[in-house]
């Protein structure tokens, strides 16, 4: 892990507000979208990936799904999350982590990423996660990945992201995964600023 990216994450989570942060949603509209189209039963191994203290998780306890994972290179946005469920925090597996150095001991039903991947900018780091989701996710699986668009931020939280067309995204996972769809969305930010999200969907070959 690199320790620089941990100290980053750890500083923006305990000196900024949830909806002090530009990706806050109150509630993750177009990923339980896609959760739904996949009628997965409430046993499913789930996976948010970056999930920091993002309200999916919330969703996902909501609709009574029962094998939730959230992965965070930050202790911080953890304990926030914790934090903010209560009770309920201990329904879910907490794993801190930078996520190209996860090692997960189950393989995943439905796997999803608003956060993380277009953090990572080199070949070799990108290499990583896809060998990583390949080798996470069940046959049949879906992979759910948000990241900035060609028309998003070239930056984020002060860190260079890559930016991400429904061609480039999909050329990435082809060998092991069929892509579904991919859809547009345009995050309103608490600034009132709008970014350009593409997220796209593929299943597990």
């Amino acid at each position: 892990m690199s320790n620089t990216t941990k100290e980053h994450w750890e500083h923006v989570f305990a000196t900024k507000a949830e909806d002090e942060v530009s990706w806050f949603q109150p509630y993750p509209k177009t990923s339980m979208e896609f959760l739904a189209l996949f009628k997965l039963p409430l046993d499913a191994n789930i996976i948010d990936i970056g999930g920091g203290d993002s309200h999916f998780v919330d969703a996902l306890i909501e609709k009574g799904y029962q094998n939730i994972y959230v992965l965070d290179i930050s202790a911080n946005a953890l304990n926030r999350a914790k934090q903010r469920l209560g009770e309920k925090a201990s329904l879910v597996h907490w794993i801190q982590s930078d996520v190209t150095e996860f090692k997960p001991d189950v393989k995943f039903d439905f796997w999803h990423d608003r956060a993380a991947f277009h953090f990572l900018t080199t070949e070799d780091k990108i290499d990583t996660y896809v060998h990583l989701a390949e080798n996470s996710i069940k046959k049949d699986g879906y992979l759910i990945l948000g990241t900035f668009s060609e028309n998003g931020p070239t930056k984020c939280s002060g860190l260079e992201i890559k930016q991400y067309s429904e061609t480039s995204m999909s050329v990435r996972f082809e060998i092991k995964f069929e892509r579904i769809k991919c859809v547009e969305e345009n995050h309103a930010t608490p600034f009132n600023t709008v970014q350009s999200f593409l997220f796209c969907s593929f299943q597990r070959k």
